[in-house]
């Protein structure tokens, strides 16, 4: 089972040692907004690459058509 993306974003805080509340002040959120983000695993791509950059990442969102290999 692939790992979510709230997972992802956990693993990284834990390595840059940044708490939800320090993320969530880096992009302009509330602690609970962010909480609860996590909890239904609901980010926007808009969302994501905000977190990425408040935690100096490169967040990569492609899509690959199986049959072509086409990278979109």
């Amino acid at each position: 089972m692939p790992i979510s993306m709230g997972e992802k974003i956990k693993i990284v805080l834990k390595r840059r040692n940044i708490t939800t509340t320090e993320l969530a002040e880096k992009i302009g959120t509330s602690r609970q907004n962010l909480t609860n983000k996590f909890k239904r695993d609901n980010f926007s791509e808009k969302e994501i690459l905000q977190i990425a950059q408040a935690l100096d990442c490169t967040f990569e969102g492609t899509l690959i058509l199986n049959d072509s290999g086409e990278v979109i």
